[in-house]
Order: C-alpha cells, then sequence, then structure tokens
C-alpha cells in the first residue's frame, strides 16, 4: 500500500460528550444551571442529535430532512442541519445555539484515540502518504494542529470544500490523486460502514474501527499499520 486515508470524527478523534459540551458553553456563556436541569438539556439535546460528531438524531424533523441529507456539503448547511435540531430544544438564552455550534468547531471539543500519534507517526516514519476524508462543515485543521498531528497530514479532502460527501468516490478521489496514489494501493480507515465503504468503488481496501469513546477503544488503529507492510 502506497497511502492510508482516514476519517476524522470517530475515527482518528473523537468529540466530547454532550454534557461536557453544554457544561463548557454554559461557563464560557455566564450561565449557572441547576444540575438537574444541565442534565436534562445535555439528555434532550443528545437525543435531538445536536452536536455533531455525537449521537444521531431520535428522529430527524420533516422540515429539516432535505437539508440534514446534504448538510456536509456546505459550511452554511451544516450549520443550518446542527443549529436547526439544536433549536428544538429550549434554552434559556436563544444565542446558546449559535454558541454551542461554535463550540464543537474548537480543539478543546475533540480528544484523539490513544493510537492515533503512534500509527500516524509510524506511517509517516514508512512514508506512506496519509490522507484526511471527512463528511465535514468546518476545517479540522486547526483541531490537528493543535493536538501535534497536523505534521503527519499530507492531504485533507472535506466535503464542504468540494461540494460532495462520502460515499461519493469523488470525494475519495480528490485524496488519491493529491496524494498521487493509486486507489488500488490505498487503505480507506474509517467507522462508517455507509460512508466511508465507498471508498471501496475506486478499488481502495476499507477497514473499519469502531465509534467508541476514546477510554474504550485504546488501540483499534495499531491493525492498519499491519496492512501497509
Amino acid at each position: 500500500m502506497t497511502a492510508v486515508l482516514f476519517d476524522f470524527s470517530g475515527t482518528l478523534f473523537r468529540v466530547e460528550s454532550t454534557e461536557s459540551w453544554l457544561r463548557a458553553v454554559l461557563t464560557q456563556t455566564g450561565h449557572a444551571l441547576p444540575e438537574a436541569e444541565v442534565a436534562r438539556l445535555a439528555g434532550a439535546l443528545e437525543e435531538a442529535g445536536a452536536l455533531p460528531g455525537g449521537a444521531a438524531p431520535a428522529e430527524v424533523p420533516a422540515d429539516l430532512a432535505g437539508t440534514w441529507a446534504v448538510r456536509d456539503e456546505s459550511a452554511a448547511l451544516h450549520r443550518a442541519a446542527y443549529t436547526g435540531l439544536s433549536r428544538r430544544v429550549p434554552l434559556p438564552d436563544p444565542a446558546l445555539h449559535d454558541a454551542l455550534y461554535q463550540r464543537h468547531m474548537t480543539p478543546a471539543a475533540w480528544t484523539p484515540y490513544p493510537d492515533a500519534p503512534e500509527v500516524l507517526r509510524a506511517l509517516r516514519e514508512r512514508g506512506i502518504g496519509v490522507g484526511v476524508v471527512s463528511n465535514i462543515g468546518w476545517d479540522p485543521r486547526p483541531v490537528f494542529r493543535a493536538h501535534g498531528l497536523d505534521r503527519y497530514v499530507d492531504t485533507y479532502a472535506l466535503s464542504y470544500e468540494h461540494g460532495v460527501q462520502k460515499p461519493d468516490p469523488r470525494l475519495f478521489s480528490v485524496a488519491c490523486e493529491a496524494l498521487g496514489a493509486d486507489p488500488r494501493r490505498v487503505v480507506m480507515v474509517g467507522d462508517s460502514r455507509a460512508a466511508d465503504g465507498g471508498a471501496a468503488a475506486l478499488g481502495c481496501r476499507v477497514h473499519f474501527v469502531d465509534h467508541l469513546p476514546v477510554s474504550e477503544r485504546p488501540d483499534a488503529l495499531l491493525p492498519v499499520l499491519d496492512l501497509v507492510i
């Protein structure tokens, strides 16, 4: 194999819990709520699927269904979809919905999986090209930089920058072309069979990991190193 492509959320990084997300924004904006109310609101936001990278919505409202289906094709659609879900939950201040959306794009909201640095470093040492292919509505490069991992990534193919989202093979093609790699000699690593599995249409090998909390998935990326020998 000459290159490895990685998904971002749920593969290399995990977003904070919905409760942590809410608490951070409440603290930042000076809103003090009773503990029971914080827990209740966090549960409601999680059920709504309002945290990008977190739990999927229990149900997508009919008026958001069209936006939701193409949410990763632009920054505007992504924001509209997720703040639309968030607004299903009444919060003490309407401005909190936009503050929550802003919070999820900060490096503090994301934690690398424990083995991500080791795997990315080993691939660089072996001369294997690395790309990040993500369905996303914002730029995760600052997250990689803040956690010291950007140095190991050669290219980013982000859905909102190209107006196309996985599983469309075109997004994987963008990354392969940037790396100068024959797709038949590329491994795509992701947590979504529906989205990341689209790389198989190009002839890429696809390897899946489970989208679990960081504490529950210490070494699922390590087998990737055995695929590129």
